[in-house]
């Protein structure tokens, strides 16, 4: 059974442990000094990191459980601004990420929708997002639901820029 719910406090330390290993598992392969790799989940998938971000009433997270297993989850961070997105009342999907066992229950789908009707319900017009311009499978997913491709933005790994597509779509 899938079940999707947001996350507040109490699941600090379990979406600590689904973000670290969802990044590692499909943006790992693209760092090419592991180092850096390990400094950067260090540094923003902490346990206080994480309750912070779970704390700030901008950001919103919602995880995705298959027969009560944390499969994946989701950020949304509301009225977010980059110069590729006119609209102030938007929301950024900053992560959306299965963990790579669950990829073929195309779950990813049912986050995404869940998270587009949220969005819609605050009454919302945007949402945007990012997706690194080698992630081929993402950007194909993006697509396929109607994001359109309005820009680029660097992402940066201990001094590394990574190239980004900037996607977005109406609500």
């Amino acid at each position: 059974m899938i079940k999707i719910r947001i996350v507040t406090e109490v699941d600090t330390a379990v979406l600590a442990l689904l973000a670290r290993l969802t990044w590692a598992e499909s943006h790992g392969q693209y760092i090419d000094d592991k180092n850096d790799l390990l400094k950067y989940l260090d540094k923003n998938f902490s346990i206080s990191k994480t309750k912070q971000d779970i704390n700030n009433p901008k950001q919103l997270f919602y995880i995705i459980y298959v027969d009560d297993f944390p499969a994946g989850y989701a950020k949304l961070i509301l009225n977010a601004t980059t110069e590729s997105v006119t609209s102030e009342n938007n929301c950024r999907l900053e992560r959306i990420f299965i963990l790579n066992d669950f990829i073929p229950l195309k779950i990813g789908q049912q986050l995404l929708t869940f998270v587009e009707t949220k969005a819609r319900e605050l009454q919302l017009d945007t949402m945007w997002l990012t997706v690194y311009i080698k992630n081929n499978r993402a950007i194909r997913f993006y697509e396929k639901n109607e994001f359109k491709n309005v820009g680029e933005l660097n992402f940066i790994v201990s001094g590394t820029s990574y190239e980004n597509i900037v996607f977005s779509k109406k609500l």
